[in-house]
């Protein structure tokens, strides 16, 4: 379509030539004394079109002329610039085949060909191409075990700090603190994430790193703002979220070397995971290691080391969290949950017998709750109902410890009643269990 209308251009303008020259019959003369030259006017017209034509073709030939250095000298950055290309993505590809070697190779030839670069060589984004290819040597370097390598690559592109290069320096800094994080070198990585900016500081990889560099340094505190923070972004799934909580909260409980210590961890809690049967139960755990009580089967509380009528409300407040939630715990849990009840039993309000009788009645075949009603009524010296719930435990319960202690008790109630024969019997069995 577009060679129609050129024909037909040409077409037309070959009429509109025929009708202007075809019957021009004037003449133009020229006086230069003593001589009189007369042309034909078609032929004045037609030479003065031929000597633009010509004038023009001149002018562009010596400018063409005048022009070629530059042309040569852009030709060469040009030829340049497509061998940092071809190295680099030659160093990309080795990079991903597994030869670092020849990466390496590629990458230092990528940064011989950028130094040789004029600064005037016009090279787009040159300092990020740079960057690039120093993080593709320190990558093969930091493959081959070179560290000696990789740390000159990473300290000449720190130095570069032309705005271009911002965003590949922000994540070449980042590699390499994860490197030195798989390396356990906590110090070095605490350096690099310094040298991020605040912005960069924020994102969802840094923050990943951040946590890494608080698990590896034990910092709990640091690692739950992390978790929290990751867990706001939504980078973690909810299952996985709430399982780094749990470990890490974990971690905070056992780091706690006294009371004290283990309240301000309890009180830095989102109150929904204060709500959570389960880190409500590894508290309670950890406030009884911190706080001793009686020994198995004694009845009397040990007061050696007694907690604040305000620390004491929050263990309270704990206790209840975990009976609240007794059903959903796991079966190891619910043996832990009842250990604990029965070691704060003295402790603990008179509404509580109520309360355990009744979960009791309501799950009549739970032999874990009737071992802990039996428990409760028998330091409230209600003999009969702790002897028949304690025998009736004595049947279902299946862990070891438990039935232990079933056993421990039933012995001291036959004591207690006269009946010698039964009590060496109890104390027999729990001896064997």
């Amino acid at each position: 379509m577009r060679a129609v209308f050129w024909f037909l251009f040409l077409a037309a303008l070959a009429v509109a030539l025929a009708l202007l020259v075809g019957d021009n019959t004037a003449t133009v003369t020229v006086f230069w004394h003593p001589w009189r030259l007369d042309m034909s006017l078609n032929l004045v017209l037609f030479t003065l079109v031929a000597g633009f034509v010509l004038l023009h073709l001149t002018l562009r030939g010596l400018s063409l002329l005048r022009g070629l250095p530059q042309q040569a000298h852009r030709w060469r950055a040009h030829q340049l610039e497509r061998a940092v290309y071809v190295s680099l993505l030659d160093a990309v590809t080795y990079q991903l085949a597994g030869r670092f070697v020849r990466a390496q190779a590629a990458a230092r030839h990528a940064l011989q060909v950028l130094e040789g670069l004029p600064a005037d060589g016009g090279m787009a984004r040159r300092s990020q191409w740079q960057v690039l290819a120093l993080l593709l040597e320190a990558e093969s370097a930091q493959a081959l075990g070179n560290a000696e390598r990789r740390d000159q690559a990473m300290e000449a592109l720190v130095r570069i700090t032309d705005a271009d290069a911002s965003t590949a320096r922000e994540g070449a800094i980042l590699r390499a603190a994860a490197w030195a994080l798989k390396g356990r070198d906590a110090t070095a990585a605490r350096d690099w994430l310094r040298l991020l900016p605040q912005g960069a500081a924020r994102r969802i990889q840094a923050v990943r790193l951040r946590l890494k560099l608080a698990q590896l340094e034990r910092d709990t505190p640091v690692a739950l703002d992390m978790v929290r923070l990751l867990t706001k972004h939504k980078a973690f799934s909810p299952a996985v979220a709430a399982s780094l909580l749990k470990g890490l909260l974990n971690d905070s409980f056992r780091q706690a070397h006294d009371l004290a210590q283990l309240l301000q961890v309890w009180q830095a809690l989102e109150p929904h995971e204060r709500r959570d049967p389960a880190l409500a139960l590894q508290f309670s755990q950890r406030w009884q290691q911190l706080e001793p009580l009686s020994p198995p089967c004694a009845t009397e509380p040990d007061a050696e080391h007694p907690a604040s009528p305000e620390g004491w409300s929050h263990c309270a407040e704990a206790l209840e969290t975990v009976w609240r939630g007794y059903a959903t715990l796991s079966d190891r849990q619910r043996q832990a949950c009842l250990l604990l009840l029965e070691a704060y039993l003295p402790r603990l309000g008179a509404h509580w017998v109520s309360e355990i009788e009744a979960a009791q009645q309501a799950r009549p075949a739970d032999a874990g709750l009737q071992y802990l009603a039996g428990q409760a009524f028998m330091q409230r010296q209600l003999w009969g109902k702790a002897s028949q719930l304690l025998t009736m435990a004595s049947h279902g319960l299946q862990d070891p410890e438990l039935l232990r202690r079933t056993w421990c008790s039933l012995a001291q109630l036959a004591e207690q009643r006269g009946d010698e024969e039964a009590a060496r019997e109890a104390w027999k069995r729990a001896a064997l269990s």
